[in-house]
């Protein structure tokens, strides 16, 4: 495997090829390693090879993938990084070709010597660069032509501002340089299953372990009241033990509740109480269970969500609220109780279907306040009304069953 310095190996190993290659045509020239502007000495009196690396880029096959030999199964490594270098070759005659193009002697000559030569040997490598390991990673370094277009050629050398000469561009392939993040590595694996009973396996896609997959709540309401009783199915569900786990994101309490009896492996009915109101608050559960069995590890399902809709328990309905000026205030009673980082807001059923926002609640409560602002009038109908509480609404249909469905008369503000 390759450190950081393969990047130096390579460019070392180059320069060391084209010094022996061009051992009679350089006549006491030297071959160079600088950027294309500075590339050139200022007297111009030697023969000289240029070795430029103009570009990096990633090798893309390599990118994602762990290093051979290195990584076993079961192991958790980081893959190498995969460079691919871009080098560029310029030839300078002696005095600038002042007599014979004696640069293109050169250029072709070193040509000639990476087309004989398209792969770096690993002794070459730690003869360039004793400090690196490049020579002992698993993939070969290799040497590759690379077209350039006049344009994009014209284009690297006026990014460098300096004069054109004739060029030849290649790419080295594949440099791997380790990561530095260690290894992760279990210990070995000693049994598999129970008593090294092997792998179970199953003709189905059954899940093996206790799963949810559906809840369902009642008469197709589109959100749970304290009270109701919500059914949980999926597969093995049953135990000795059975416990449903209910998780609010705003409580750092778990509420549970034992299921009612009569559940089966595939179907578990919850109801969820009405006894103790402050210790649940509207919004959105996850609903999983705790299940366990005599001599087996204990399991908990995976969690699904469900509504639980705040309840309007003002008597009597519907309300009736008396405008002072244009302001009407309605006060609301409700359960589960409303917390104090929750938003809850009142749904009017006026023309412009209006949200009123509560008023604050500093503490956990049970009532709420709502200012109307140019209350509409309305002392006979009255208007429907919901109360949203983390997103989550009221119900406001009193049967989803029936056909068609109907809105619950007593969920209504009058306005006088």
């Amino acid at each position: 495997m390759s450190n950081a310095l393969a990047v130096t190996a390579v460019t070392a190993t180059l320069r060391n090829l084209l010094i022996a290659g061009l051992a009679n045509e350089l006549a006491g020239g030297k071959v160079t390693t600088k950027p294309l502007d500075k590339a050139r000495d200022p007297n111009g009196s030697l023969n000289q090879v240029n070795l430029f690396l103009y570009n990096v880029t990633y090798d893309a096959a390599w990118l994602n993938m762990n290093m051979p030999n290195q990584i076993k199964p079961n192991e958790t490594g980081f893959p190498p990084l995969p460079l691919v270098l871009h080098y560029l070759i310029t030839a300078y005659g002696a005095n600038d070709d002042a007599q014979d193009p004696v640069s293109h002697t050169l250029l072709g000559t070193a040509m000639r010597v990476l087309h004989d030569h398209p792969l770096l040997g690993a002794d070459e490598i730690k003869a360039a660069l004793t400090a690196s390991d490049l020579g002992e990673q698993i993939e070969r370094v290799r040497i590759t032509p690379q077209p350039m277009s006049m344009d994009e050629m014209s284009k690297l050398w006026t990014t460098f501002q300096t004069n054109y000469r004739i060029s030849a561009a290649y790419q080295v392939s594949v440099v791997l340089i380790e990561s530095t993040r260690a290894t992760r590595t279990p210990l070995p694996v000693l049994t598999r299953g129970r008593d090294d009973s092997g792998i179970r396996s199953q003709p189905d896609l059954t899940p093996p372990f206790p799963t949810i997959t559906a809840v369902t709540l009642p008469k197709k309401q589109p959100g749970a009241r304290l009270g109701d009783t919500i059914t949980l199915e999926g597969f093995h569900l049953d135990g000795d033990t059975v416990t449903a786990q209910f998780k609010h994101p705003r409580l750092e309490n778990i509420v549970t509740e034992t299921p009612a009896a009569g559940g089966t492996a595939t179907k578990v009915e919850i109801q969820i109480p009405d006894a103790a109101p402050e210790k649940w608050a509207s919004g959105i559960y996850t609903v999983s269970l705790l299940i366990k069995r005599a001599g087996e590890q204990d399991r908990v399902t995976n969690e699904l969500p469900f509504a639980l809709a705040p309840l309007i328990t003002s008597t009597p309905p519907p309300l009736s609220v008396v405008r002072v000026g244009n302001k009407a205030t309605v006060e609301l009673k409700c359960k589960p109780q409303i917390l104090p980082e929750q938003r809850a807001l009142l749904l009017l059923s006026d023309k412009d279907a209006r949200q009123i926002t509560a008023n604050p609640h500093p503490t956990q409560t049970d009532s709420l306040t709502f200012e109307i602002a140019n209350a509409p009038v309305n002392d006979v109908d009255g208007f429907y009304i919901r109360l949203r509480v983390d997103g989550v609404d009221s119900l406001l249909i009193a049967d989803y069953e029936a056909k068609p469905p109907a809105f619950d008369q007593n969920q209504k503000v009058k306005i006088a």
